[in-house]
C-alpha cells in the first residue's frame, strides 16, 4: 500500500537529531503523503515510531531460538507500520508521552504481523515484503503457529493495558477473522459482490486501522467524542487505501503499487474495478469483450491479460472505482470534522488529499 515509515533494521545514522528526522519524515512520511508541518508533533510521531520499534523486537523474543528467528522475519522486513503510525496521529489529541501508547501501537502491529504470517500460508505466497515468506523459508505449520505466537504476545501485552484494550483487541481480531472467511468462501446466493467485497475490506483492513486510530485515542487520554471520530474516521481511510491499491493495479504503468501492474488481474483477484466492469450492462464492443476475458478467471495468458489491462484502464468501471475510493476519503474526511483544528488533524486530512490524488 505504503512504503515503510520507519527504517526496518531501527539504524541510526551520525547525523543530528533534527537533519535526521527532517531526512526520515521526507522520506517515509512523503511516501505516505502525509504532511507534518509542525515540528513538535513530527518529532513525537517519530519517537513513537522509533519506540514501537524496540519494543516490538524486544515483544517477540522468545526463549526458544527457533521462534525468535521465525518471529521476527517480519519485523525485521520493515513494512508500512501504518497501524503504529495511526495510534501515533491519534495520541496526538491528548497525551503522546502516555507510555501505554506505544504498547498500543505494538499491540495493533502485532496483530497485523500475525495475520500476515496467516494469509501467506492460505495464499501459498513464495515471498512477502521482499524476502522469503515465513512458509516458504520453514513450513506452513511453522508460519501458523508463529502467527498464533503473535497473536498471543499482542494478547498478553493487551492484559497489561487493562480490560478494555483486551476486549477492543479480541472484536478487531474477531473481525478480521469474519473478513477473511467472507473472502475465502465468496458472496453467498443473491449477495451483490461489490457489497460483499466492500464488506471484507471493512472487516479485514478497516476493522485494525479502526482500532489503532482508537487506541491513540484512547490510551492517550483524549476524549471519548475525539476517539469516536477517530476510530470512525481509520476504518474509512483504510478501506480507502485498500481501494486505491486495486486501481494502481489497474492504472500504473509502473510498479507504484509495489507489485507489477495487472498482477490481481493475472492471479484472478476479483478487485473493484473489475467488479464493476462485470456487473455492467453497457453494450459497446469494449464493455462486452471486456467481461468476456474476465468471466474465463485468471488471466495467465499474456495476450489476453494485455487485452484486459488494457480495456480496463479506458472503461467506466475504472472511471467509477475511482469514484467509489474518492467517496471513501471524502467521508474519511468528514469524520475528522468534531476533531480540533490543529496541525495533527491536517496531517489526517493529508491522507485523504493523497487517496485522491493517488488514483488520478
Amino acid at each position: 500500500m505504503v512504503d515503510s515509515v520507519v527504517n526496518p533494521a531501527g539504524e541510526r545514522s551520525g547525523a543530528t537529531g533534527s537533519a535526521r528526522r527532517g531526512r526520515e519524515s521526507m522520506g517515509q512520511f512523503g511516501a505516505l503523503g502525509l504532511h507534518l508541518a509542525d515540528a513538535r508533533v513530527e518529532a513525537s510521531v517519530l519517537g513513537l515510531l522509533e519506540s514501537v520499534e524496540a519494543e516490538l523486537r524486544a515483544t517477540v523474543t522468545s526463549a526458544d531460538p527457533l521462534v525468535t528467528e521465525a518471529a521476527r522475519h517480519l519485523v525485521d522486513a520493515g513494512g508500512k507500520r501504518f497501524r503504529p503510525l495511526l495510534v501515533a496521529l491519534g495520541a496526538q489529541f491528548g497525551d503522546p508521552a502516555d507510555p501505554r501508547v506505544v504498547s498500543a501501537a505494538v499491540v495493533m502491529e502485532l496483530t497485523h504481523l500475525a495475520t500476515l504470517y496467516h494469509d501467506d500460508v492460505m495464499d501459498e505466497a513464495a515471498v512477502r515484503r521482499g524476502a522469503p515468506s515465513a512458509n516458504s523459508r520453514w513450513t506452513n505449520s511453522v508460519a501458523i503457529l508463529v502467527g498464533d505466537y503473535l497473536f498471543a504476545r499482542a494478547a498478553d501485552l493487551s492484559a497489561d493495558l487493562g480490560p478494555e484494550a483486551v476486549r477492543l483487541q479480541a472484536r478487531t481480531f474477531a473481525r478480521l477473522v469474519h473478513g477473511q472467511i467472507a473472502e475465502t468462501v465468496g458472496p453467498r446466493d443473491g449477495q451483490d459482490p461489490v457489497a460483499h467485497y466492500l464488506g471484507v475490506i471493512a472487516e479485514k483492513t478497516g476493522s485494525l486501522i479502526a482500532t489503532s486510530a482508537r487506541f491513540g485515542g484512547l490510551f492517550s487520554g483524549a476524549s471519548a467524542a475525539h476517539t469516536e471520530a477517530l476510530a470512525g474516521y481509520g476504518e474509512t481511510i483504510g478501506v480507502a487505501f485498500q481501494l486505491s491499491d486495486d486501481l494502481l493495479d489497474i492504472a500504473s504503468e509502473s510498479v507504484q503499487s509495489g507489485k507489477t501492474p495487472g498482477t490481481d488481474l493475472r492471479e484472478g483477484v476479483p478487485t473493484l474495478p473489475v467488479l464493476y466492469a462485470l456487473a455492467s450492462d453497457d453494450s459497446d464492443a469494449a464493455s462486452v469483450r471486456l467481461r468476456e476475458i474476465l468471466a474465463t478467471g485468471p488471466l495467465v495468458d499474456d495476450a489476453l491479460h494485455a487485452e484486459a489491462l488494457g480495456l480496463l484502464r479506458e472503461s467506466p468501471a475504472l472511471k467509477r472505482a475511482r469514484e467509489t475510493v474518492r467517496s471513501y476519503a471524502e467521508e474519511a474526511r468528514e469524520q475528522l470534522a468534531l476533531l480540533p483544528e490543529t496541525s495533527s488533524r491536517r496531517a489526517l486530512e493529508s491522507l485523504c488529499d493523497y487517496i485522491a490524488d493517488r488514483t488520478g
